[in-house]
């Protein structure tokens, strides 16, 4: 029996061990957007996307890329994620750590109400008698808590860096004709004035 409660433990350690590596390697990935292979032309036209990548719009933003490549494909494309406000950031940072102490806790059986004076509750006696489950519970409860506190929804969009469309102010993503209208318009009115200010120059 003590081999099997043995082994029951070392097979939690695991399995808690790869959720907090996901866990970190899904924040990374976040951080970690791949550049356009035309986000390396300088002097051209660029444009930037923020998304929200928690809401699933990095795949938007791939189909995006590929869509205006192929109409503009001297544009330069660049995206990353677009960082919540940072109380929110701070918060679910704050929720991370509390979450890795809490099933440390449950994990060494140790009564985090004493330190306290107070009697342990119900609720701890089952969750110190029921590791796995419990420690899985609060996990996947605090990254759904985590999720929504960096869901910022965004899908925000500029061109040399003007702003051209804004997700958060209007509510919905450009449709392509719509996005390929404000690169056409932004597009003249810069040569324009580049030829205006050659023009007066001379």
């Amino acid at each position: 029996m003590f081999t099997n409660v043995k082994f029951s433990y070392i097979w939690l350690l695991t399995a808690l061990v790869l959720l907090a590596f996901l866990d970190s390697l899904q924040e990374a990935n976040a951080d970690d957007v791949p550049k356009s292979k035309l986000s390396q032309n300088i002097g051209g036209p660029t444009m930037k996307f923020l998304y929200c990548y928690s809401c699933g719009y990095r795949k938007m933003y791939e189909e995006y890329v590929q869509i205006i490549q192929q109409k503009y494909p001297y544009m330069a494309i660049d995206g990353q994620n677009y960082d919540p406000p940072g109380f929110n950031m701070f918060l679910s940072r704050l929720i991370g750590i509390g979450k890795m102490l809490v099933i440390c806790c449950i994990l060494s059986g140790v009564n985090i109400f004493q330190y306290i004076n107070q009697p342990q509750p119900s609720w701890w006696s089952w969750c110190i008698e029921n590791k796995i489950y419990a420690c899985l519970m609060l996990f996947f409860f605090c990254n759904l808590i985590e999720g929504q506190l960096i869901q910022s929804g965004a899908f925000e969009i500029s061109l040399n860096d003007v702003p051209v469309w804004s997700k958060l102010e209007t509510g919905r993503i450009p449709q392509p004709p719509e996005l390929f209208q404000i690169i056409d318009s932004h597009m003249q009115f810069t040569d324009r004035a580049v030829e205006f200010n050659n023009g007066f120059a001379k």
